[in-house]
């Protein structure tokens, strides 16, 4: 499975099951002043409405109270790109653990405020901290 892409932050948890590596990155999102507001177990969902099985894939919608704050003071239709989704894939005997970047998700909005790529730089920079921990 590749979830390194370009629009996300991504490493591999070796040797780890996704339960053990969800309290990783929760652990590690909430020493970044991250807490998680849902979760999507999508593979239980994917099984559930079409009979679909894959392997586990969970998303977790993290956010950053602050930061959400000064983002959507400063663009209020910026909600439509929160809460930050961090996903946590089985890949064999490992986890992959991808938060989307911040970065890249602001990158959409036309003409944006500078304070909005302020706070995508700190997020992203946050979640960059976050997974490297996890």
């Amino acid at each position: 499975m590749n979830l390194d892409v370009p629009y996300g932050i991504t490493r591999r948890i070796a040797g780890a099951d996704l339960q053990t590596a969800r309290t990783r990155i929760t652990n590690a999102l909430k020493e970044q002043g991250f807490g998680v507001l849902t979760e999507i177990d999508v593979a239980a969902t994917l099984e559930q409405k079409i009979g679909a099985k894959i392997d586990p894939y969970v998303i977790l919608g993290a956010c950053n109270p602050k930061l959400a704050h000064r983002a959507i003071g400063s663009e209020p239709g910026i909600g439509l790109l929160l809460p930050c989704n961090v996903v946590l894939a089985q890949d064999g005997a490992d986890t992959l653990v991808s938060a989307a970047s911040p970065k890249a998700m602001f990158a959409i909005v036309p003409n944006p405020p500078p304070e909005l790529a302020a706070v995508a730089e700190e997020a992203e920079k946050k979640l960059r901290a976050a997974v490297a921990a996890a």
